[in-house]
């Protein structure tokens, strides 16, 4: 059996919220046009546990989790031109972005804000609370993966 993998990945509340996707059941986590990120994305295996996480709001921080359920998905928003996302360099042929399927676990009991996070975790233990990080997708290390879902 493979181990699950943890990550955390970010979204503007206002852009697709938790709630979002609560009402969806599943999306397509598209729209990702940073290569460290998609790299992480490329990473990511069926049944990954991801903390869904609302930035740019008041207060940031876990609303919720998500599972992965489907892999190396092409992002269909690369080809569209009236998409935020569209990406003119991007061939069909030889597409440059892909995304992954995720569906709806649960909302957090609370959101595990920001701020509560810089408390209970170091840079090197939680990548979402360094300074000047703004990589929407990140990975979480299992032992602190544990001590989050504890939390939320």
């Amino acid at each position: 059996m493979t181990e699950i993998n943890y990550w955390l990945m970010k979204s503007e509340p206002d852009a697709y919220s938790i709630d979002s996707l609560k009402n969806d059941g599943v999306t397509l986590w598209d729209g990702i046009r940073n290569y460290q990120a998609r790299n992480f994305m490329r990473n990511m295996e069926k049944g990954d546990i991801v903390f869904f996480y609302h930035s740019n709001c008041k207060p940031p921080g876990i609303v919720g989790l998500m599972e992965v359920v489907d892999l190396n998905i092409v992002d269909p928003t690369q080809f569209d031109k009236n998409s935020k996302y569209y990406d003119p360099k991007s061939n069909p042929d030889n597409p440059k972005w892909d995304c992954v399927k995720v569906k709806y676990i649960a909302n957090s009991k609370k959101i595990l804000s920001l701020p509560e996070l810089k408390i209970l975790f170091s840079e090197d233990e939680l990548l979402v609370v360094k300074k000047g990080n703004r990589l929407s997708i990140l990975p979480v290390r299992s032992d602190i993966a544990k001590l989050l879902l504890e939390k939320i």
